[in-house]
C-alpha cells in the first residue's frame, strides 16, 4: 500500500465530524505530520446519516461524503461502547443511544439500568473505533483499534466525552474521564486506530 508523503506539509484534512473531543484528539497528533485538520462545523459540512450496520461501514460512509464535497483528503470515524451483557450494545448506536437530542448522561445512566436488568453480574465492555480515510484519487482504507474494560458505577471525573466516565480499562483504577488527555489518548481505542493510520500512511 502507498501512502502519503509526509514531506508534503502543510495539508488540510477533514474530518467528518462535529464532536469536538474527538476532533481535538485528532488534531494535536495529526499537527506533528503538518497536517491541519478541520472539522465539518468549520466548513459547514453536514454530516451524512449513519446507515451502516458496522464501524467500518459507516466510517467509510462518512469519510467518502466529506472527500467528494471537500476535494480533500477525508476521514470518517466511527466509534461506540460495546458492552457484552447487553449483547454488544450500545455498539454503532451510541451516540443516540438515550434518543435526541444527545445527552449522555442520559445514555450512560441508561446502560447501567440495562446491566441491572440483565441480572448479569458480568460488567466486560469495550470501546471500539474505526477510522477510515477517503483519498481524492479514490483511495480508501480503514483502521480499527480496541480496548477492553469494565463498565463502572457511578460515573468517575470530570474530562473525556461520551461514556468515558463509566469506563475503567483493564489494568487501571481509573476511569478515561479520570486520565489526562495523553494517558487517555495511549490506551484508547481512538488512539490505537489513529496509531496503526500514522504508520500506514507517514512511517515510508
Amino acid at each position: 500500500m502507498d501512502g502519503i508523503d509526509s514531506k508534503m506539509g502543510n495539508e488540510s484534512w477533514v474530518l467528518a465530524s462535529h464532536n469536538e473531543g474527538k476532533i481535538k484528539e485528532l488534531r494535536e497528533i495529526l499537527s506533528r505530520f503538518d497536517v491541519q485538520l478541520m472539522g465539518a462545523a468549520d466548513i459547514s459540512l453536514a454530516e451524512p446519516e449513519e446507515t451502516e450496520k458496522t464501524y467500518a461501514g459507516n466510517a467509510l460512509l462518512k469519510a467518502r461524503a466529506a472527500c467528494e464535497t471537500t476535494g480533500r483528503v477525508s476521514l470518517g470515524d466511527d466509534s461506540g461502547l460495546s458492552v457484552d451483557a447487553l449483547g454488544g450494545e450500545p455498539g454503532v448506536f451510541s451516540a443516540r443511544w438515550a434518543g435526541e437530542p444527545r445527552d449522555f448522561d442520559r445514555a450512560m445512566k441508561r446502560v447501567h439500568e440495562a446491566l441491572l436488568e440483565s441480572g448479569s453480574e458480568d460488567r466486560t465492555a469495550r470501546f471500539v473505533c474505526v477510522l477510515a480515510l477517503a483519498c481524492p484519487d479514490g483511495r480508501t482504507e480503514t483502521y480499527h483499534g480496541e480496548v477492553v474494560g469494565q463498565i463502572v458505577w457511578p460515573p468517575r471525573g470530570e474530562g473525556g466525552f461520551g461514556y468515558d466516565a463509566i469506563f475503567q480499562p483493564d489494568g487501571e483504577t481509573r476511569s478515561f474521564a479520570q486520565m489526562s488527555r495523553a494517558e487517555k489518548r495511549a490506551l484508547s481505542h481512538r488512539g490505537r486506530a489513529l496509531d496503526k493510520l500514522v504508520e500506514a500512511e507517514f512511517s515510508k
